[in-house]
């Protein structure tokens, strides 16, 4: 009897004990569920944190590895054997105080002269184990027809150019003299700079490396040839001039050329090869390493309309090498603003430094590559090889095949990783990943289309399309704001879709509660928008790895550290395991190498299109003024949608949202207010808009019935954008229009200014070219003899109508040689281009053998008069670099903000233009 209350009493207490281990389980499952949920939550400050440190980050990259630059050094700190910025600087200040130096000017004769009493000085103090021959070298008259870049499908002759040669070898090497390493640059400019940049420092460093290289080569084994040439600007003249007339062109091995589209800055590499042999020796011992594929890429591509002797050099003499420039600055290429003031110091240093340790390292080399034959147009025999630097301190260099097994070892990693998790994810985690790929096309997709949409207003609102050429910083609120605003938008559709699908999928799962269930759709949607990013990367990696991109490096160091990173820290196999918030390490770790290695480059590109912008108009007026801003929109909408995608998918689980809203919207808010208000002036004085004043005198009508030519002062412009305000300030008398279209030969005004107010001075009857069909007598064999008479002008362009001429062959008059033979002809835009530049001594009477088409036009056409395009078989462009009376008197109130530019296809300050119909 008495264990029957013991009984009920035990029973009691284990029912007491199991109740309360059943009521801490739930406290605890509670405390978990509590703990889960807080987890699908992130802080918008640690978010903003990370935003902000990726921003200072990328720029602190940029700033160190384009803008530190060494410091120069005194003749006494760099010793006998070294270089001296000081002393380069001397150089450059000499030849920029003569002023422009164009072709054909008396100018260029001194500029020429300078140089070559400098290197008379060095003979002089050189070592007296090494031997320096200084060459006078004057060309003879000579054609260059170019298979690619900018000079293709046109016929460059040159005339009585003048070269400074140097070369410096050992005396008691005698192979030495049969084996040279050719450095090169141009000591002409254009007629509108004084070309401190471009290419004075150039030349300045020349003949600092060459002072003291005459100290060290006794210890070599080549001999090293500075080629100081002159023609650059009209057309690679001066380098074709050296590589098909002088005697010492046949020894050289490798070519090393330095130029300048900018001014000041690192000067790095920006073409190379197609041997790899002289850029892996130069990343081996270069002090500051500078350069980078994408930019030859770019090049190569024609995304940068221009051209510099280095293709002379690989394209005609069969050479490999290194091709450097000056960036920095790229607005004033060509313009009054190439100065000495705006060279950085440490500019020349840099570059002085990295080509004197180059030169050291194959001076004494007897592996020099050997040259290669001419080879068709993009076909080489050679392997191209991948090269960046990082931070200016190191460079990265390896082969494309290694690249083709790195990048095809990446790319079927990745896909056997995505295959084993979607096989193990099923159908799920395809549909997940569908989305998630919908999400990376919708950020990229609003990003430009938000940024895009400014570019398309700014001309509607703003005084010049191109609001930001002076303070590119404007750029960041006008476009990198609405950029962002549109790629957290696109995400966050993105996001949207993924959690309703998430929501339906998790629905049909019973053991999870609402609230758990919640937060692992949160959870789960913001891992598949991290891993979108892998799969962008992927799908540009393989694309760049089939085109043989060298640029797809970038696709590789914004794929594999992030996938790594998340691997390391946040997979798993185990697919019953909730998921978890991403970590901020996974981020911090992910995106270190890509920022190291590509933020440089992505802001540095972003400055050169600001700059190219300027000189954007090829066609001044036939370009609409819309393009350039969104060339740039775009460029940027691009980069912050595939570089960010990773940081912003670390944002939908926080608060961070509406600030990143609200900044964007103030940031492009008051750069807008800065834009209208004129706070902020699209262009400056030592940052001006690119203008050109000719005055022309136009006697295409002659062979129409006009008795008289025409005369009037044109104003046009390549940066975008009406002149009216220029017109303005300047008066006299101008009038723009969309009408006003002059036909220049080589280019179309398809907007300008023009004034026919006192324009009848400064020029004359007998300054008109003339043409003058000498002999028509084997017509019915279709042949026709035409000379020309340029009347003094040493800078002309000729158009030949290909439709009606198949060839024709072009000489010096009562020469006997021809400088163009029949053969090998090309057209560009229906018209065979012959373009001619030569010195003051340069014949200016030419004979022509016209070749016509079996299917010439000419017999059945009328002489109405009309002088239409259609009806002209010749078209001549003669250029002065002369001022008259109303030129002057226009370039006197030029304001502040405008500067003239220059470039080989432009005309100078009087030009005039006459022509041939078909039906002569």
């Amino acid at each position: 009897m008495r264990k029957r209350p013991q009984v009920a009493s035990a029973s009691s207490s284990s029912s007491e004990a199991k109740t309360k281990a059943a009521d801490e389980e739930i406290e605890t499952t509670m405390a978990s569920d509590n703990e889960y949920v807080r987890s699908a939550k992130r802080s918008g400050f640690v978010w903003m944190i990370a935003f902000l440190t990726a921003m200072y980050s990328a720029w602190s990259v940029y700033y160190y590895q384009y803008q530190n630059l060494p410091p120069p050094l005194t003749a006494e700190q760099a010793g006998k054997r070294g270089f001296s910025e000081i002393e380069a600087m001397k150089h450059v200040k000499a030849l920029t105080d003569l002023g422009p130096h164009p072709v054909g000017s008396d100018v260029l004769d001194q500029a020429v002269q300078y140089v070559l009493t400098a290197s008379e000085e060095i003979k002089k103090t050189s070592h007296w184990e090494v031997d320096v021959e200084v060459d006078f070298f004057h060309s003879k008259s000579g054609a260059n027809r170019l298979v690619s870049g900018v000079f293709k499908g046109r016929t460059l002759v040159y005339s009585d150019l003048s070269h400074v040669v140097v070369r410096i070898l050992p005396k008691y090497v005698s192979e030495a003299g049969e084996n040279a390493i050719l450095v090169s640059s141009h000591i002409d400019t254009v007629f509108s700079a004084e070309g401190a940049g471009d290419c004075s420092s150039c030349v300045a460093v020349m003949l600092e490396l060459a002072r003291g290289i005459s100290q060290w080569a006794h210890g070599f084994k080549n001999a090293v040839i500075f080629l100081f040439n002159t023609g650059e600007e009209e057309g690679l003249n001066g380098a074709h001039s050296f590589v098909t007339q002088h005697p010492w062109s046949s020894t050289v091995r490798l070519a090393i050329d330095l130029e300048a589209m900018g001014i000041g800055g690192k000067s790095g590499i920006f073409q190379a090869g197609p041997d790899p042999w002289a850029l892996e020796n130069f990343a081996l011992v270069a002090k500051y390493p500078s350069g980078q594929i994408t930019a030859q890429d770019l090049f190569s591509s024609g995304a940068i309309t221009s051209t510099t002797d280095f293709q002379i050099y690989k394209e005609v003499a069969g050479l490999s090498g290194l091709d450097f420039a000056y960036t920095d600055n790229s607005a004033v290429y060509h313009t009054k603003n190439d100065k000495l003031d705006l060279i950085q110091p440490g500019s020349l240093q840099h570059l002085g430094e990295n080509m004197l340790a180059f030169l050291l390292q194959i001076g004494p080399s007897s592996h020099l590559p050997r040259s290669n034959a001419v080879e068709e147009e993009g076909k080489t025999d050679h392997e191209a090889a991948i090269f960046f630097d990082i931070l200016g301190t190191y460079m990265i260099l390896y082969r494309q095949r290694f690249a083709n097994m790195l990048h095809n070892s990446v790319i079927l990693q990745s896909l056997l990783i995505w295959t084993t998790s979607l096989l193990m994810g099923g159908y799920p985690a395809a549909v997940s990943l569908a989305l998630s790929c919908l999400s990376a096309i919708l950020t990229l997709v609003f990003s430009v289309s938000f940024s895009a949409v400014v570019a398309f207003i700014l001309p509607l609102i703003s005084s010049s399309p191109v609001p930001y050429v002076a303070s590119p910083w404007l750029a960041v609120g006008l476009f990198a704001a609405p950029a962002l605003l549109g790629a957290l938008t696109g995400q966050h559709l993105g996001y949207i879709a993924l959690k309703r699908y998430l929501a339906n999928l998790y629905s049909k799962r019973k053991q999870l509660s609402p609230v758990i269930q919640a937060a692992v759709i949160k959870l789960e949607a913001e891992r598949w928008l991290f891993k979108a990013g892998f799969v962008q990367w992927l799908i540009l990696l393989l694309l760049g790895n089939y085109y043989k991109i060298g640029s797809s490096y970038v696709a590789l160091v914004w794929l594999a550290p992030p996938a790594f990173a998340y691997g390391l820290l946040e997979a798993t196999l185990t697919p019953v395991r909730l998921p978890r918030r991403l970590k901020l390490a996974t981020l911090l770790i992910g995106l270190a190498v890509p920022i190291l290695i590509s933020a440089g480059s992505f802001i540095r590109l972003a400055g050169i299109i600001v700059a190219i912008v300027v000189r954007l108009d090829r066609n001044p007026g036939g370009t609409p003024e819309w393009l350039g801003s969104v060339i740039l929109a775009v460029f940027i909408a691009v980069v912050i949608s595939l570089t960010l995608v990773y940081l912003l998918s670390y944002v939908h689980l926080s608060g961070a949202k509406r600030p990143i809203v609200l900044a964007t919207c103030v940031l492009f808010g008051l750069s807008i207010v800065l834009v209208l208000s004129g706070t902020v002036p699209p262009f400056s004085e030592d940052t001006a808009r690119a203008v050109n004043v000719v005055h022309m005198v136009d006697a295409t009508g002659r062979f129409g019935g006009k008795s008289e030519p025409s005369s009037y002062v044109a104003l046009f412009s390549t940066t975008p954008g009406k002149l009216t305000k220029e017109v303005e300030q300047i008066k006299e008398g101008f009038e723009c229009s969309r009408k006003n279209v002059i036909d220049f030969v080589t280019f179309s005004m398809e907007y300008g200014c023009l004034t026919f107010n006192d324009t009848e001075s400064g020029w004359s009857q007998s300054d008109i070219p003339t043409i003058h069909v000498h002999s028509d007598a084997k017509v019915d064999e279709g042949i026709t003899q035409v000379s020309i008479d340029l009347k003094g002008s040493i800078r002309w362009i000729l158009a030949i109508n290909a439709e009606e001429i198949e060839d024709f062959t072009f000489k010096e008059a009562e020469e006997s040689e021809e400088l163009v033979p029949v053969g090998d002809k090309t057209s560009l835009d229906g018209w065979r281009i012959i373009q001619y530049s030569g010195g003051k001594n340069a014949p200016t009477k030419f004979d022509m053998t016209l070749i016509w088409t079996k299917n010439s036009t000419r017999s059945t056409r009328n002489v109405d008069g009309q002088k239409d395009e259609q009806h002209l078989l010749l078209k001549l462009r003669t250029d002065f670099n002369r001022l008259t009376p109303k030129v002057e008197k226009i370039l006197s109130k030029l304001p502040p903000w405008c500067a003239v530019f220059g470039k080989s296809t432009s005309p100078q300050t009087l030009s005039f233009l006459n022509s041939l119909p078909v039906n002569y």
